[in-house]
């Protein structure tokens, strides 16, 4: 069993948390009065400890029962656990009928064990008891699973029981691990003269790319509240109100669907801003914070030093088919279109393809077979294969579609002999796509071609200040709609609106986007400008941000920040796949709090309150 948390780990939080040695001392008297309930933790004792009376609160864990005078208990506190040895009847009759996982009191001699146990810091010694108290009766003969194999369980029983599944300390530690990364975040930011403010969390609904979470009023019928999707406007006013660096580990609320890496509902950032700043500034800010936090806490110890890779957001599309490169892999795309969209494939037919040449590549057939499938569940798009063998052949795959242009196929793509071409083809966003999730997972399945135990970086630059939306078909704002243009008000009055770049960027790590940030538009006139080409007019734009845009009239300073996502970030550096794992209390996939019971219906009077009738939809009959 794991030991989420030891005396080091205290005396970390403890440090952290003071500022000076009188403070530390008055801290560690606090804490020795708040235990007087034990003299010692479940993970702390040792052998210097033998003899002495101890008394020690805890979980049962479990207990192995020799006989009716002899049983082997384990004790797991918040710190680690503790073997207790029960040799007597009458000890062995205070544990009769207690279930696992109730809480226990145990008053009791520590001594040296015969049997040590060298994978547990308490292996060395055990407890022979004289007095056992239950504090917390468990009721329940069976869990809904096994404490220590929670993980092993399914996600929907793992959130709805989700109290028990954080006693796993393989689980609990993840959010230990959370609270460290988020004091250490602190403690960098302050040392750049950052000033932490809280901003308001009930505001007014804003246009920032999701949609909101209203809050009615009470006191003013038929008016909203909403939940902020970021604290943009307000960190954008408090560099207009004269503050020069601000930060916080701000929540935020989004109403959209979840992703392995998104967490419906609510998640926090690392939300900063700078006045009289550049992009550059961010930048430097950034790359001296995070890449220390990393290398620390990380399941890999080495990260990227400054200055992180910079690629523009096209030249990202056009050489790795994604906006979030995966840098550790060193595999780049190739637009094969000019000598296989017309060699007789029907998939190719008029279409753009992409190709990746991977040299090295000894996967099976089963795994090139199961690569091409991932890819078009993740993807939506087909991906395609062949190979050019030792003898000099086209083989494998399409091969037999490109032997009249064998020559030519090999000078386009460079190839050597046992190289290994994956395919994608499509519209050329299509086939992008599809090509960047292809690179991955050749990536995934070449030692040759990824870079191990590392996290890399790279910021992506120069985004798109519009595009066509997929849903709406229209021109909309591509990333934050406060960002400064590249061009200014010319660029807006005389170019074409998709040509435009803003001053925009993503912070990237290991394929994951960290964070979207800018230079933000500090002029009301460009402001209103920016909204006019997206179909907002002047009027709706004072109406809608009647505080920002009348507090840049008074005069603003330039400004720029970023807001990398803190879950994001903890889920990185745990190794886990799902961003669920390092939220105390998740939602579920469809954005149901399944412990809590949340959304849930509530009494009509309350709806009264705050003038609402329901309109539900009709339900569909079965």
């Amino acid at each position: 069993m794991q030991n989420p948390i030891g005396e080091a780990d205290l005396e970390w939080i403890l440090h952290r948390n003071c500022e000076g040695t009188e403070q530390l001392q008055t801290h560690k008297e606090m804490r020795l009065v708040m235990v007087q309930s034990r003299t010692h933790n479940c993970g702390q004792l040792r052998l210097p400890d033998v003899g002495e009376k101890v008394t020690l609160v805890g979980f049962y864990d479990n207990m192995r029962k020799v006989s009716k005078n002899l049983g082997f208990l384990i004790l797991r506190d918040f710190y680690g656990i503790t073997q207790v040895v029960v040799e007597t009847e009458e000890m062995m009759d205070k544990l009769s009928g207690v279930n696992n996982e109730s809480t226990l009191s145990i008053t009791g001699t520590v001594r040296e064990r015969s049997s040590k146990n060298g994978n547990l810091p308490t292996g060395e010694i055990e407890v022979v008891p004289e007095d056992i108290q239950v504090l917390g009766k468990c009721i329940y003969n069976e869990l809904p699973f096994e404490i220590n194999r929670s993980k092993e369980a399914d996600e929907a029983t793992r959130l709805k029981y989700r109290y028990l599944d954080l006693r796993n300390p393989a689980v609990k530690e993840k959010i230990v691990l959370r609270s460290k990364v988020v004091a250490e975040l602190r403690q960098r930011m302050t040392g750049h003269d950052f000033l932490e403010i809280t901003t308001p969390i009930l505001t007014c609904s804003s246009p920032e790319g999701a949609r909101d979470y209203l809050v009615p009023s009470r006191n003013h019928p038929g008016k909203f509240y909403a939940l902020p999707q970021a604290p943009q406007q307000f960190k954008q006013l408090l560099m207009t109100s004269g503050f020069d660096r601000y930060f916080q580990i701000a929540p935020c609320f989004r109403d959209e669907d979840a992703r392995a890496d998104r967490s419906p509902g609510e998640f926090y950032q690392l939300d900063m801003e700078m006045a009289f700043a550049s992009q550059e500034d961010v930048f430097a800010v950034i790359e001296d914070v995070l890449p220390p936090v990393f290398a620390k806490y990380g399941i890999y110890k080495e990260a990227s030093k400054a200055p992180f890779a910079r690629i523009s957001y096209r030249d990202a599309l056009e050489k790795y088919g994604s906006d979030k490169p995966d840098l550790r892999i060193d595999l780049v795309l190739q637009d094969a279109t000019e000598v296989l969209a017309d060699c007789g494939f029907g998939p190719f037919d008029g279409q753009c393809v992409e190709a990746i040449v991977v040299d090295q590549f000894t996967a099976t057939r089963k795994v090139i077979d199961k690569i091409c499938a991932d890819v078009e569940v993740q993807s939506g798009q087909k991906a395609y294969w062949f190979k050019l063998d030792e003898n000099g052949e086209l083989v494998g795959g399409i091969a037999k579609f490109l032997q009249e242009r064998k020559e030519a196929v090999i000078e386009k793509l460079g190839l050597k002999k046992g190289d290994f071409v994956g395919l994608t083809a499509g519209k050329k966003g299509d086939a992008l796509k599809g090509a960047g999730v292809l690179r991955k997972y050749l990536g995934m399945n070449s030692e040759a071609h990824m870079k191990q135990n590392c996290y890399e970086f790279c910021w992506i630059v120069d985004f798109p200040m519009y595009e066509i939306g997929e849903e709406s078909g229209e021109l909309e704002f591509c990333h934050n709609p406060f960002s400064m243009p590249q061009g200014g008000m010319d660029a807006l009055c005389n170019a074409d609106p998709l040509s435009i770049n803003a001053y925009q960027y993503d912070l990237v790590c290991n394929g994951v986007e960290l964070s979207s940030g800018a230079v933000r538009n500090h002029d009301p006139e460009i402001m209103v400008k920016a909204f006019e080409i997206v179909g907002l007019g002047e009027d709706a734009v004072k109406a809608k941000f009647p505080a920002m845009y009348n507090a840049f009239c008074y005069g603003a300073p330039p400004h720029a920040g970023i807001a990398p996502g803190v879950d994001r970030m903890v889920m990185l550096l745990a190794g886990e796949d799902s961003i669920r794992e390092i939220i105390p209390f998740p939602m579920n996939k469809t954005a149901q709090d399944v412990m809590m019971g949340a959304p849930s219906a509530v009494d009509p009077k309350q709806l009264s309150d705050v003038h609402i009738k329901l309109d539900l939809p009709e339900k569909k009959e079965d």
